[in-house]
């Protein structure tokens, strides 16, 4: 099947010392970028993307997950994300239709065993724009510690009719977490809700 598939690049970025104090172990971040022709460019206004979704949604998903769970094996998975970047000459929906459909997530959610959604990114820009893959904890989604963004730039991509598609994974969360989950947060503000009631 002819994807238009010109590029996957793979990034990966370990941080071992962050505010000038050494984490407790290096954190990991993974990055897969998949570079394809746009395949509704050069049409106009495409009102039923669907069968361009059908087409290559699963096949992206596929091979992108097979190439990061390569590198970071899904044990190690703790929390992840997804972005598309669409080129100058396409809609944000163009990229958008690409990632945000279960045919692409479920294959990168099901082999990092996750159950949370994939949070997202979907931008317009230029080649060699830095992108960003914003990424949550796979299960707990109010975990702040995991509230963590992995940055890339590929320097001939999106051209002007294509899209960039990635996924990202991260082996931990910010090195010196030092917030309250936003559960803890929740209890807090009714606790304080209560007591004001009782005044």
């Amino acid at each position: 099947m002819d994807t238009g598939l010109r590029k996957i690049a793979t990034f990966v970025e370990e941080t071992m010392i962050e505010g000038g104090k050494a984490a407790e172990r290096p954190i990991t971040m993974v990055v897969v970028a998949a570079v394809l022709r746009n395949p509704w460019a050069g049409q106009g206004f495409v009102e039923n993307l669907r069968p361009e979704i059908l087409r290559l949604a699963a096949p992206l998903g596929v091979e992108m997950t097979r190439r990061l769970i390569a590198v970071m094996p899904s044990e190690r998975i703790e929390a992840y994300g997804k972005a598309a970047a669409v080129g100058v000459n396409g809609e944000i929906e163009h990229g958008s239709a690409l990632i945000h459909t279960l045919r692409f997530g479920n294959m990168y959610r099901e082999a990092a065993n996750g159950t949370a959604f994939l949070s997202f990114t979907n931008t317009r820009v230029g080649p060699g724009a830095l992108l960003s893959v914003p990424m949550i904890h796979k299960s707990e989604t109010g975990k702040r510690s995991h509230f963590i963004t992995a940055n890339f730039q590929i320097a001939d991509a999106p051209g002007p009719d294509e899209i960039l598609v990635a996924i990202g994974a991260s082996d931990g969360g910010r090195a010196h977490p030092r917030i309250a989950d936003r559960f803890q947060d929740m209890a807090e503000m009714e606790q304080e809700a209560a007591a004001k009631a009782e005044t």
